[in-house]
């Protein structure tokens, strides 16, 4: 049977079905009119079959169950491990949507690579009241053991997410800033081994940009971010990795394999004579760059929680001394952290004499008496969520949440209004994914991840997340969420004209 699911369910008349959708920007069709980017795909579909789908569905399931590609869910007792949801359906972005998305996060990323060199430095900004002390000094995530310390290039932040929604054909709103140890780019790239097996003519007709250099890229990186005097040797990298319980263990090592770095847990590392070493069968092996999935609390036990056996004792005096580099950088907390995150504008103008080149969403800060009241009063309207939460974890949506969940919320807020921000409901873009009625418009976020080194950059690509459920606005897939390609086209005026 033919999928006629896709026709009605991306047209405007389904997207009446209620005021969210109403106003939910349909990336693949506006209206009548067909995304050009979307032609292909398009055509395609029209011949496609639900059974031939529902047998791709299986055996992409069957593919990454046998590569091991799980997450973890804290706190559930049904289990730890499960496999992360995958859509066939990709999202697709012209050659000039990509640019945008590109510039903007390129640009944003390198005026917080500025902003973390600066408040650990002079505190210019600081000093110049673009900012407030407190903000930032005053911080739960400020980090005085990074007081002083010379990263190389004035990197801070080697790998950065950014995660972004869409809301028009030209509007991207920034939701937050990943910068210190985001996940998820495994995904990316299995998400599109998966889609170049399943579907190899699509990638034939199309120009899409190929993302599997990205664990070159990376290494690449990391590299030219070793100690200076290391630079013209062959810079020994190692990832660092809290175990095999950690969520996004997969991740290390897939990462370690794709770049041939050692993976490494912190029991493997010690330090002696003012350097990092790693033990192997035939002696010490010195190491000059740690990528780091370890959280700052358990790096060094000597300097932060000293029960910790996840890091290396004593490797915070080798960061210092500029011996060793550590991916992330020690410290980047106060610069992703959400209340941070309304002064990134100001961050942009100071640093780079430049104007947004993507918006931040609206944000409400709860310390703040009057925009707390306004707050109170509209939480049936509003996200809120905590400071330093993470993975749609701990936060409210409003037109979505009962009345007692709004009631029980309220009564965090006036216990701790300075821990929570409010930002309004956006409508999300919608794409097409492939759901049990078959294709129907879902709910997307975009989270492209930015290379910094000697050079900032960021390859053509990007996690996608997708709302499963239909109406929902949280991607996580912890929350319910799965993950989709995202393909980038090489022109716009080549799309369809075959590989790049």
């Amino acid at each position: 049977m033919a999928i006629q699911l896709m026709h009605q369910e991306l047209s405007k008349t389904s997207l009446n079905r209620t005021a969210e959708r109403a106003r939910a920007f349909n990336e693949m069709r506006l209206g009548d009119q067909l995304s050009p980017s979307y032609r292909n795909l398009d055509q395609w579909l029209r011949h496609a079959s639900t059974t031939e789908l529902e047998r791709q569905q299986r055996e992409a399931s069957k593919r990454f169950h046998r590569r091991g590609i799980t997450f973890t869910v804290y706190g559930d007792d049904s289990g730890t491990e499960r496999l992360i949801p995958f859509d066939l359906m990709p999202r697709i972005l012209g050659a000039k949507e990509w640019d945008l998305v590109s510039r903007g996060c390129i640009q944003r990323v390198t005026a917080l690579n500025a902003f973390l060199t600066d408040i650990y430095g002079r505190q210019e900004i600081l000093a110049a009241g673009r900012i407030p002390r407190e903000a930032v000094l005053g911080n739960r995530m400020w980090c005085p053991q990074a007081v002083g310390v010379a990263t190389p290039h004035g990197v801070h932040a080697h790998i950065a997410g950014v995660d972004l929604v869409r809301v028009s054909p030209s509007q991207w709103f920034v939701l937050e800033d990943n910068l210190r140890t985001p996940s998820g780019v495994s995904y990316m790239l299995e998400n599109r081994s998966a889609m170049m097996r399943l579907f190899p003519h699509l990638f034939q007709q199309q120009a899409i940009a190929p993302i599997d250099h990205y664990p070159a890229v990376l290494l690449a990186n990391l590299k030219a971010c070793a100690p200076r005097d290391r630079l013209n040797d062959d810079p020994q990298v190692v990832v660092l990795t809290p175990g095999s319980f950690n969520s996004a263990y997969f991740e290390h090592v897939y990462l370690a394999a794709r770049m041939g770095a050692i993976l490494v847990e912190g029991g493997d590392l010690f330090v002696d004579h003012g350097r990092v070493w790693r033990h192997t069968t035939t002696g010490p092996q010195a190491v000059d760059v740690i990528y780091r999935r370890v959280d700052d609390e358990y790096l060094d036990p000597a300097e932060f929680l000293g029960t910790s056996t996840l890091g290396v004792r004593g490797v915070m005096e080798v960061y210092r001394q500029g011996r060793v580099t550590i991916v992330n950088a020690v410290g980047n907390g106060v610069a992703d952290d959400k209340a941070t995150y309304i002064h990134v504008p100001e961050m942009i103008r100071f640093y780079l004499g430049e104007e947004p080149l993507l918006s931040n969403v609206p944000t409400y800060c709860c310390s703040k008496a009057d925009e707390l009241q306004y707050v109170l009063e509209h939480l049936h309207e509003l996200v809120v969520k905590e400071i330093h939460g993470s993975g749609g974890y701990g936060m409210l949506v409003g037109p979505a949440a009962t009345t007692a969940e709004r009631l029980a919320y309220r009564e965090r807020l006036l216990a701790d209004p300075a821990g929570f921000i409010a930002q309004p409901t956006l409508a999300l873009s919608t794409c097409p994914t492939f759901v049990a009625q078959g294709i129907a418009p879902r709910h997307v976020d975009l989270r492209p991840y930015v290379l910094s080194g000697a050079t900032t950059t960021l390859v053509p690509g990007a996690l996608t997340r997708v709302a499963l459920k239909e109406g929902s606005l949280v991607v996580n897939s912890s929350q319910g969420g799965g993950t989709k390609d995202t393909w980038v086209l090489c022109s716009d005026e080549l799309a369809g004209s075959g590989p790049c």
